[in-house]
């Protein structure tokens, strides 16, 4: 399938200026650092998460732990995305029981991702709270999730693709909207 760049719609600079306000909002909203953990949903909610973290720690002065978790086997389109997934590893940075633990993701659309990844840590224990910190929420949810912090509401049609590119993942800071073009 073949995507055309329809719009860009966050540079670099849009990107950091996003990740500061998640970062004091998640701070105003915690009440500090007490008992948080950051939790970056594979793939590219793991840098968004370390970058999230890094922004708390320069306006804290303490670092937030951050983990990642692999959320492939809890998925509910499994068989149609391969015949042998990929799993890769989940590393949390200690027990989650009792721990406001943060999901961060690049896109919100569905809430299957979102599903899927409470799933996944329930598995690792209890948190008192579970919050979610988004880049992008573009809607057409199917499940009844939202996020607590989000960078930008973006409005889409279900044809268009929300690209979030990151320098860690892509060599590149920004979030386009593109659309499948026929060859």
């Amino acid at each position: 399938m073949n995507l055309m760049e329809k719009a860009q719609i966050m540079d670099e600079a849009g990107i950091g200026r996003v990740l500061t306000r998640i970062a004091h909002e998640i701070l105003e909203r915690n009440k500090g650092v007490n008992d948080l953990m950051l939790v970056g949903i594979r793939t590219r909610g793991v840098p968004l998460s370390q970058r999230l973290a890094q922004q708390i720690a320069e306006i804290e002065g303490v670092n937030v732990p951050v983990g990642i978790l692999d959320i492939t086997l809890y998925r509910d389109d499994l068989s149609t995305i391969a015949e042998h997934p990929i799993v890769h590893e989940t590393k949390l940075p200690g027990n989650v029981n009792g721990q406001i633990v943060v999901l961060v993701d690049d896109v919100l659309f569905t809430g299957r991702t979102t599903r899927a990844a409470m799933d996944a840590l329930v598995d690792y224990g209890r948190p008192r709270q579970v919050q979610l910190a988004v880049l992008i929420d573009r809607g057409h949810r199917e499940l009844p999730i939202r996020a607590d912090f989000v960078g930008k509401n973006v409005p889409t049609s279900r044809r268009e693709i929300v690209s979030v590119r990151l320098r860690e993942t892509d060599g590149e800071d920004r979030v386009v909207i593109e659309e499948p073009v026929r060859s």
